[in-house]
């Protein structure tokens, strides 16, 4: 079956809006501990372009979750299950690989890495769902 890159840019830009909430959401969460996290390694706060990056990270998140859940069904069939599959694939390889490298170097504190880890695999668990939800295969 072909993948349909309309309904991949379509439920894509949903499942990235989603990232891009969750983010925003989690910013009461941890305050200002990214903040002096940064100010402990002499680095301002993020700023507008900062913020710019990680919209779009979230949108190309979103994408590329839809897309790997668009070819992996057809190994493992539609539905929860492997959008479950994929998403957490790319949470390990996107979020918990760079952030236990952060972590290792010692440049972010345990509890904001922990945080950041475990939310990241929330909102991938949350887009991989509403992506597959809305993926549509092309009809031939």
């Amino acid at each position: 079956m072909r993948i349909n890159t309309k309904s991949v840019l379509l439920s894509g830009l949903a499942a990235g809006m989603a990232i891009l909430i969750s983010g925003l959401t989690m910013v009461p969460v941890v305050g200002n501990e990214m903040d002096r996290a940064l100010a402990n390694r002499g680095l301002p706060p993020l700023g507008k372009p900062a913020m710019a990056y990680f919209a779009l990270f979230s949108l190309i998140m979103g994408l590329s979750l839809v897309w790997l859940y668009a070819v992996a069904k057809t190994h493992f069939g539609p539905g929860k299950k492997t959008a479950l599959i994929v998403s957490f694939t790319v949470w390990f390889l996107a979020y918990f690989l760079s952030n236990a490298s952060k972590l290792a170097y010692g440049f972010l504190p345990i509890r904001l890495t922990v945080i950041g880890t475990a939310w990241g695999l929330a909102e991938l668990v949350l887009a991989g769902w509403i992506g597959s939800c809305l993926y549509r295969e092309k009809k031939i």
